[in-house]
């Protein structure tokens, strides 16, 4: 019998005979006629044929439609010369009435029920692994001499008809270094079902345990790889138990039918167009996950970081500054469903209210894009300050800054238990309540436990607790958290802490101990609110990040853009919005000025022109 490797350069004609031979027996046809696309195969009644192949079309990632017959057609022309899909695939499987009833070697037997069926020839992830190859990234399961690892998932397809299921996907291994190798080589290959659906942990996808796979073999994950997932074309078998056909066929996963097509060859490490190229970015070690958008998207979401990171008020924030917490935050919050924000610095400790204009502005921005991107989203703040938010939020609303109230929420208890109870559905991490909590100048915690304004002022008595919220949220696996600060007092900023001791004026007695997962350092806070608001936007509009977002099922969210760029951050809404904010006793942080000013800089050419600038970089 041939082994895989001596067939690896063997033309696909002369593998179909020997399949149709039976001289292959049951095997994977990984790693056969190398650089040559496979198809999977579903078969089915003639009645229920309109609606998979639409099925297809709005799930494409797994079910790239290569060919689908004419009722009684056993061979495909537009893939393979003499061929005959009742004995080219080296196994098949047999379904009745949904239910999976064995397998077998040929379908010759069937051949009088098949004149009113049709055959759907579907892309194979196969058809990609020489460009993979050629990037030089190893392929585990061909070292290991095992078929891939296939996995039912809990993300559900876009259903048609009878036809609903959740997304099947494969996994292969690769080395950290290799991912953005990887989804270069692999993102122009649609026939082959493109770019990754999922870097990281597979528990995110709904995948208790690698080494179980539903289909195919376990493969074994070196030190420094990581599980990268692809949609699969066995989703196809999860469809057709799903429509309880009467009779239907697909090949037994991992023996593919293999077409005379060459599989498409993008030039190493590049595709066609560099400003879509894809890349990996980690946003989160526990659980292990990575992120993907373009070339074009990083550099845009990179620049809005260099404009929020300007001085004007030379506290030395550059000191502070970590490249690329705007995008790792912005990715993370762009994968979340519902997002926790908390505001307000009661830096006038002698004024009633205390409140300073900057922090909600920001705030308020954020939850404005939230909003637009269909998100569910919440602001926590001090007890003394929610009903000055409450009335901020109603003015806003009313005057067209905000789509629709946000819902205000306060939280005094000082326990993990409490914490855990407000953060997770009955309590428990496994559920949790928020997937990110974002604090935006917010008074943090100090190694002594007090707050402190940044005129060493203990603020201890207007703060509530919810830097417990945070501490407790480091705990839970599925909750990132992300801080914006300008000077290092704020929530969030025990990431920097011994940044902010070193280089901010009393910064020993002031830092915050309270970490997040990414600090945002700005000019001014409200301004990483903006560029948080620009970024996910441009995020959304990104292709490769929204493919990457919705697992390739279903349609682009194209259509919605306009409703996204109306959430964006104005000249005039913030103008307005500081307007509301001065209206209710508001001041300006540095100054204590009860007017058009934030943090002691005029609205007017200061933040007027950050505003524009973002807005700029972003619509661009």
């Amino acid at each position: 019998m041939s082994t895989t490797e001596s067939l690896k350069f063997q033309p696909p004609s002369l593998i179909r005979e020997l399949i149709r031979d039976g001289k292959l027996g049951r095997r994977s046809t990984s790693g056969m006629a190398e650089g040559y696309k496979q198809a999977n195969i579903v078969i089915l009644p003639t009645a229920l044929a309109h609606n998979f192949k639409q099925f297809c079309l709005a799930n494409s990632g797994p079910l790239p439609l290569l060919y689908k017959s004419q009722p009684g057609e056993s061979r495909c022309p537009d893939l393979a010369d003499q061929s005959d899909i009742r004995t080219d695939c080296p196994l098949y499987c047999k379904f009745q009435d949904g239910i999976f009833c064995g397998e077998e070697s040929n379908l010759l037997k069937y051949s009088e029920e098949l004149e009113d069926m049709v055959t759907f020839y579907l892309g194979c992830s196969f058809g990609f692994e020489r460009a993979v190859q050629e990037v030089g990234v190893p392929i585990r399961n061909l070292e290991q001499n095992r078929n891939v690892s296939m996995y039912k998932t809990s993300v559900p397809c876009h259903a048609v008809g009878s036809f609903q299921c959740n997304l099947v996907v494969s996994m292969r291994p690769i080395p950290e270094g290799k991912l953005n190798a990887v989804a270069q080589a692999t993102q122009s290959a649609t026939d082959a079902h493109g770019a990754p659906v999922h870097i990281g942990h597979p528990g995110l996808i709904g995948i208790d345990d690698l080494g179980v796979p539903d289909y195919g073999d376990a493969v074994e994950l070196h030190p420094g790889d990581v599980p990268v997932f692809w949609a699969c074309g066995v989703t196809g078998m999860e469809a057709v138990k799903s429509c309880r056909a009467p009779l239907a066929f697909t090949h037994s996963p991992g023996c593919m039918f293999i077409t005379d097509c060459n599989a498409e060859k993008p030039s190493p490490g590049r595709c066609p167009d560099a400003a879509d190229s894809i890349q990996a970015i980690c946003i989160s070690q526990e659980p292990l996950h990575f992120s993907v958008a373009s070339d074009a998207a990083i550099q845009k979401i990179r620049s809005l970081e260099l404009l929020i990171g300007a001085d004007p008020g030379n506290r030395g924030i550059q000191a502070l500054f970590i490249p690329d917490e705007l995008l790792k935050a912005c990715l993370s919050m762009s994968h979340a469903k519902s997002v926790l924000i908390t505001s307000g610095f009661p830096t006038h400790f002698d004024q009633n209210p205390p409140e300073e204009t900057d922090g909600p502005p920001g705030a308020l921005a954020m939850a404005a894009m939230l909003q637009a991107l269909q998100k569910e989203v919440a602001i926590v703040t001090d007890l003394r300050a929610l009903d000055m938010f409450r009335e901020v939020i109603a003015d806003a609303v009313e005057q067209g800054i905000l789509r629709s109230p946000i819902p205000l929420l306060s939280f005094q208890e000082n326990s993990r238990e409490s914490a855990l109870r407000f953060l997770c559905y009955d309590g428990k991490v496994q559920t949790p309540r928020y997937d990110h909590l974002v604090a935006i100048e917010s008074a943090g915690m100090a190694t002594d436990g007090k707050y402190y304004n940044m005129r060493k002022v203990n603020i201890q008595h207007l703060v509530d607790p919810i830097d417990v919220l945070f501490r407790t949220a480091s705990d839970i696996p599925y909750i990132a958290t992300t801080g914006i600060d300008d000077g290092g007092n704020e929530l969030g900023m025990g990431k920097l802490k011994d940044r902010v001791k070193k280089h901010t004026p009393n910064g020993d007695l002031i830092a915050c101990d309270v970490e997040a997962d990414f600090a945002i350092t700005a000019g001014v806070s409200n301004w990483g609110g903006y560029a948080i608001s620009c970024a996910l936007y441009i995020l959304r509009c990104c292709a490769v990040h929204e493919r990457y977002l919705r697992k390739a099922l279903g349609f682009p969210t194209v259509s919605h853009e306009k409703s996204w760029a109306a959430a964006l951050p104005t000249v005039s809404k913030e103008e307005k919005l500081l307007e509301i904010l001065v209206k209710f006793g508001s001041r300006s942080g540095k100054t204590g000025n009860l007017g058009m000013e934030v943090d002691g800089l005029p609205f007017h050419d200061v933040h007027s022109s950050i505003i524009e600038q973002l807005a700029e970089v972003t619509l661009l």
